[in-house]
């Protein structure tokens, strides 16, 4: 294998990882963030070396860092930054209309 192949291998190994995690992160965002949050936790330990602490902080969910809804430091527990859910009483129910095709 020549080295002209041996870059283009990488090359285009590392395009097709980076489209399937864009594909991974799109289609399941909450599995995506659960898993890059592993990662960044167990990179970011203090007896790991600066450069894996640096990259754990780097991979960190950006919900993680501002500590927000969905960093899972316990927040949304109680339900007081969420938007209220409906009560579902029944009243607003509609019913199904079904067409038939033309």
């Amino acid at each position: 294998m020549s080295g002209f192949m041996l870059i283009q291998a990488v090359v285009i190994g590392g395009v097709v990882a980076f489209s399937a995690w864009q594909v991974f992160s799109k289609l399941l965002p909450q599995t995506s963030r659960h898993l890059l949050a592993g990662i960044s936790a167990a990179l970011d330990r203090p007896d790991r070396s600066a450069a894996m602490r640096r990259l754990g902080r780097w991979l960190q969910p950006a919900e993680a860092k501002a500590g927000g809804c969905g960093s899972g430091d316990g927040c949304g527990s109680c339900g007081g930054c969420a938007p209220a859910k409906p009560v579902a009483d029944g009243t607003d129910q509609r019913p199904l209309h079904f067409r038939s095709r033309q």
